[in-house]
């Protein structure tokens, strides 16, 4: 069962001039649980652009469950095809597309992220991925005796991969996607 975070509003964004933006796709990377998916689809929205999340993508091209993929194949066998989906998504123009949190373990996709869009990470504490995924049974990497300690581990490791490939970070801490889907856009333009 997934709840629903609390700290995400639907509120009504003012339109803004993005002609800049049209043909540029935007990656959102981030741990688990920062929001991408939510986030990504309200900016898509806003943007008019098509929206794609890679785990989405996964399930629909296999019909399976990400923790399915993960029993017969492996992380390794997961990390190979969340990398031919990146490619295949890198292929667009103007979407924004949210990735899996370990999508940037790879260099090749570190690679495809920088030169085929706008990357921006979205940053959360591990209390709040805690808070957000505490009912959650879908994520492999978290059927653990101790999740603190696993998100603390997955954290340290893949924290500073996101801060080297980010154009921008936006922290998604206990904040509304109003304001995050505001920074972003102020991010944006200013770029």
């Amino acid at each position: 069962m997934v709840l629903a975070c609390p700290c995400y509003s639907f509120m009504k964004i003012e339109n803004t001039n993005t002609s800049m933006l049209d043909n540029s796709n935007i990656y959102l990377i981030g741990s688990m649980a920062a929001g991408k998916s939510t986030v990504g689809k309200l900016l898509a929205k806003h943007l008019k652009k098509e929206f794609y999340d890679t785990d989405a993508e996964i399930i629909k091209s296999t019909g399976v469950e990400i923790s399915l993929i993960f029993e017969l194949e492996g992380e390794e066998g997961f990390r190979r095809r969340e990398a031919d989906k990146l490619k295949e998504l890198s292929e667009l123009r103007g979407a924004v597309v949210a990735t899996g949190g370990g999508m940037v373990l790879d260099k090749q996709n570190r690679k495809t992220l920088q030169e085929t869009g706008q990357v921006i990470y979205l940053k959360c504490s591990v209390d709040q991925q805690l808070k957000r995924t505490r009912f959650d049974t879908k994520r492999p990497l978290l059927q653990t005796k101790n999740p603190r300690q696993k998100l603390k581990e997955l954290m340290s490791l893949r924290a500073p991969i996101y801060e080297s490939l980010a154009d921008i970070t936006i922290s998604t801490n206990k904040t509304n996607s109003k304001r995050v889907i505001s920074s972003i856009l102020d991010s944006l333009k200013s770029e």
